[in-house]
C-alpha cells in the first residue's frame, strides 16, 4: 500500500506543478525527475501514467468534476484539492482494474497528507458522487 500511495504522491506533486506552471507536462517531468532520481522504476512509471492520463483527459474530468462540485467552479478550488479529485477521476474513469473504493480511499490519504481536514470531506463527496455516476 506504502508503494501505491508514493506513486500517488509523485503523480500529485507532478500535476500540481504542471497545473500551477502552465508548462508542458514533459517539461514538468523532466524537471521533477531530475531533482527524484532515487525513485525506482516501477514507481516512477506507474506516476508517469498517473499524471499523463490525467492529462491527457483533463476537458472530460474538469466537466465531471464542475457537474458533481456543487456550488464550486474547478479552477476556484485549492489548487492540491483539484488535483487529488482529478488524479482520483482518472482512476475512477480509467483504471478500471483497481476497485473503486481503494481508488477513493488512496485519494483520501493523499489529501490527509497535503490537504486540510476540511479538504477530506469535499473530496470524498465528490469522488463518491463521481463514483455513483459511473457504476
Amino acid at each position: 500500500m506504502v508503494g501505491r500511495r508514493r506513486r500517488h504522491e509523485l503523480a500529485l506533486q507532478m500535476l500540481f506543478q504542471w497545473d500551477l506552471s502552465r508548462d508542458l507536462l514533459a517539461n514538468v517531468r523532466a524537471t521533477f525527475w531530475t531533482l527524484n532520481k532515487d525513485v525506482e522504476e516501477e514507481v516512477r512509471s506507474f506516476a508517469d501514467h498517473l499524471s499523463s492520463g490525467t492529462a491527457e483527459q483533463i476537458e472530460k474530468i474538469d466537466l465531471l468534476l464542475a457537474r458533481h462540485a456543487e456550488h464550486w467552479r474547478v479552477s476556484r478550488m485549492a489548487a492540491v484539492d483539484r488535483n487529488i479529485l482529478r488524479l482520483g477521476t482518472f482512476e475512477l474513469l480509467f483504471e478500471t482494474q483497481t476497485p473503486r473504493a481503494v481508488i477513493i480511499n488512496e485519494a483520501l490519504e493523499v489529501a490527509r497528507k497535503f490537504s486540510t481536514s476540511e479538504s477530506i470531506h469535499f473530496i470524498n463527496g465528490i469522488l463518491d458522487s463521481i463514483r455513483k455516476e459511473i457504476e
